[in-house]
């Protein structure tokens, strides 16, 4: 139970902190560059990402989250050797998550959030939830810092395919990889003081 209350509290510190930095005054408008164009290939056109964003955020059930994640992690191919995700398989997804749940449960890159908990909304408008996502899209959103997140995401997810790749590599040369070289130091230095002990 201490547990989850612990895990509860520190993703909604997080998520909050999250949603305050992806909003600014006078925000909102159309993104540029490279988000938008992943954002035109991954859902067709700007206008049909709002209307899915849109409908995330007022169809999550009770308190939570809607979300613009980059999905960079590997196919789910169960008992099968997992390939290489492909350029398709690194895509924009929206998701909308319960509670304090956010994209890195999944392994994705969060990019966009918004807060559709009651209490983020309702002194301004009472139970319009839709009216209070349509300000947000229109005149909150921070599309700098949705772009900046993204060429983070990416490089994060090209770091972590070059880790995977050269570990991949060794296995296959049967070299030690670091964990491996790690435990052969314990080794020896264990066996070094059995002989110390030994010795005396």
């Amino acid at each position: 139970m201490f547990f989850f209350l612990s895990f509860t509290t520190r993703l909604q510190a997080w998520n909050h902190d999250f949603f305050w930095e992806s909003m600014k005054p006078g925000g909102g408008g159309k993104p540029s560059g490279d988000l938008l164009d992943l954002i035109e290939r991954d859902f067709g056109s700007f206008e049909r990402f709002i209307e899915e964003f849109k409908a995330a955020a007022a169809t999550q059930f009770g308190s939570g989250w809607a979300w613009l994640a980059y999905k960079a992690n590997r196919l789910d191919v169960e008992n099968a050797v997992n390939p290489w995700p492909s350029e398709k398989d690194k895509e924009l997804v929206i998701v909308k998550s319960p509670n304090a749940v956010n994209p890195l449960v999944w392994d994705y890159f969060p990019l966009l959030t918004i807060d559709v908990w009651e209490h983020a909304y309702y002194l301004d408008f009472q139970n319009r939830r839709p009216d209070y996502i349509s300000v947000f899209m229109e005149k909150l959103v921070s599309w700098e810092t949705v772009n900046t997140r993204l060429e983070k995401a990416k490089a994060r997810a090209a770091e972590r395919e070059m880790e995977e790749e050269r570990r991949r590599k060794e296995e296959e040369e049967g070299k030690p990889t670091n964990e491996e070289e790690d435990d052969d130091d314990l080794e020896m230095y264990v066996d070094n003081d059995n002989d110390d002990s030994e010795a005396e």
